[in-house]
């Protein structure tokens, strides 16, 4: 896990938003190998194993192959210049290494990803498991979720809470209609939409 996103961290518990403390034990490169996150208010911990971040566990949605190429996303989402972060939810997250090329210096959040996905090694991707989007309110460029989030109305909510105002969403599944969204496009299942 990418150690300056814990400026963006919020315990996933059911309270006020509150920022997490990190406890690294192991950094490697910016990149938190082994450690502990906690909350203040609630008390709850978090491990940080392999480089992962274990926030919860995750939905059963299975992470299946995208329906989109890494260019095609990039261009989804409008993302220009460095710095900030976009969201890889699900199946999406297969995409992250070469997203990270795409979208050189704009950090990757791998959540929930298939097996097989990882983060660090120079990759810009940390990877996190967790029940909702553990990040706080308008703190993202960009959110892609994959098949079965994409039509999840909770994980649409999370989406739209945590991306900034007048920036995008991609998904999969039937475009939703939701205020203060405004949709931008559809096509065979993958639509785009703007946070109003």
């Amino acid at each position: 896990m990418f150690i300056e996103l814990t400026d963006v961290l919020r315990c996933p518990a059911d309270h006020p938003e509150q920022y997490l403390v990190l406890l690294p034990e192991e950094v490697v490169d910016r990149a938190v190998v082994r450690g502990e996150l906690g909350c203040p208010v609630c008390g709850e911990t978090f491990p940080i194993e392999d480089g992962v971040a274990r926030l919860g566990g995750p939905p059963d949605i299975a992470g299946t192959v995208p329906a989109l190429d890494a260019g095609a996303v990039a261009a989804f989402l409008g993302v220009t210049g460095s710095g900030g972060y976009v969201v890889l939810v699900g199946g999406a997250a297969l995409l992250g290494a070469e997203l990270a090329t795409v979208l050189d210096g704009v950090h990757l959040v791998a959540l929930n990803p298939p097996a097989g996905v990882t983060g660090g090694g120079g990759t810009d991707v940390s990877v996190i498991g967790a029940g909702r989007i553990p990040l706080k309110a308008g703190s993202v460029r960009g959110v892609v979720l994959g098949a079965g989030y994409g039509s999840d109305p909770a994980w649409l909510d999370e989406a739209h809470r945590v991306v900034l105002p007048g920036l995008r969403i991609v998904g999969e599944g039937p475009e939703p209609a939701r205020e203060g969204w405004e949709a931008l496009g559809s096509a065979e299942d993958v639509w785009v939409i703007r946070r109003g």
